[in-house]
């Protein structure tokens, strides 16, 4: 029997996209915040660290949403073995390119025009280590996160395949119970990370424990949540239909969020409140974004399909562009709110030149995609999720 194909959903591809690109504003508007980055301004703007609170509230959460319905709806259409090695080159290889071409000149970078590694020589071999172990990550946690969480879908999506769905079909599922579920899994989280604050603090200083086991806790239930949003019809009709309670209640959350940083502090509880608050706003901002999405978005458009097929190179190569954009020109423009868009203009201009001269180069084209490439003549249009 040959299933009708279902019509590409425009609307997530471009959400998805705009939030990879979201990752540019967010990190040169770190710059000009009162959080401590390796470059800062010295005069910290209120609005921009409003803005990067705002972003790093809720992004990621949608986008393990979105990758989880994606990749359920891969596995559904491999067979699982086909299905894990295709996921983990795709995300897998540009990764670990992105390493010697991106992350190790970063730390180079880091080095030689920041404090980052001030006191390099006195560290212990274990804090070197430590210390590089996170800026080789950096800004590639996601794709380290997705990995793992990847890898776990081998399990739960055949749990979820083969459930049966005469059990339960979630037409009942209201965002109230949705919330309650999510509320539940954060202090849980909370608890896990406060046992080991309390017996062994240094693990969450660590940056592969930090990265491979308490982000990918965290962002477990959205990716599994993605998944389930594509068996359960009921569940993404929940997301798509906008409910405006949900929006002012993502509305409270940032306003609890923005609290909660300005108050608290690391000896505290800030870090089990963020979990809180921020998985809620990160649930309710489904709705927002999935919605609008739906409404503004939900067309072909070949300027996103650009946007779609760039975000991910463009998400990569930000990162080093945005520190040397902070060393070198952030000291030479007074005003914040002038130079956070000037950093706009050149980071991304300089992203989209180096995207198109990778285009030219076959094996960066593999490299930064993770995908066979084909001669024109062997090429056949394929649809892209």
């Amino acid at each position: 029997m040959t299933k009708k194909p279902q019509q590409r959903e425009h609307y997530l591809d471009s959400v998805r996209a705009w939030l990879m690109l979201l990752g540019v504003p967010f990190h040169l508007s770190l710059i000009y915040s009162t959080q401590g980055w390796s470059v800062n301004s010295p005069h910290p703007s209120a609005w921009l660290t409003l803005l990067n609170d705002f972003i790093h509230a809720f992004r990621m959460q949608v986008f393990f949403v979105i990758s989880g319905y994606f990749s359920y709806m891969l596995y559904l259409r491999y067979a699982p073995k086909h299905w894990i090695k295709v996921r983990l080159e795709r995300v897998g290889i540009p990764m670990l390119a992105a390493v010697p071409l991106l992350t190790l000149p970063q730390l180079f970078i880091l080095k030689e025009w920041t404090s980052r590694l001030d006191g390099w020589a006195a560290l212990t071999p274990y804090a070197k280590y430590n210390m590089v172990s996170w800026d080789l990550i950096s800004h590639l946690w996601f794709l380290l996160v997705l990995c793992i969480l990847t890898t776990l879908g081998l399990i739960a999506f055949r749990l979820l395949r083969d459930a049966r769905r005469a059990k339960t079909d979630y037409s009942d599922l209201s965002w109230g119970k949705l919330s309650l579920a999510i509320l539940a899994y954060s202090l849980l989280w909370g608890a896990f990370r406060r046992t080991i604050f309390l017996l062994q603090p240094q693990w969450l200083m660590d940056g592969l424990f930090s990265n491979m086991v308490m982000q990918s806790l965290y962002f477990l239930p959205f990716f599994i949540l993605g998944a389930m949003a594509w068996k359960y019809p009921a569940i993404k009709a929940l997301f798509v239909r906008p409910d405006y309670r949900v929006f002012a209640g993502a509305a409270l959350a940032f306003a609890a969020y923005v609290a909660n940083q300005t108050w608290s502090s690391g000896e505290g509880w800030l870090y089990e409140l963020d979990a809180v608050i921020s998985m809620q706003m990160g649930l309710w901002m489904v709705n927002v974004t999935f919605s609008a999405g739906h409404r503004f978005l939900n067309s072909h458009s070949p300027r996103i399909t650009y946007l779609v097929n760039a975000s991910l190179f463009i998400y990569l190569v930000h990162h080093p562009l945005t520190l040397l954009y902070g060393i070198f020109v952030t000291p030479h423009i007074t005003s914040n709110t002038l130079g956070f868009f000037v950093g706009l203009l050149l980071v991304f201009g300089v992203a989209f030149l180096l995207y198109e001269l990778h285009l030219r180069i076959p094996l960066l084209r593999f490299l930064f995609s993770g995908k066979p490439q084909k001669t024109r003549a062997a090429a056949a249009p394929v649809k892209q999720h």
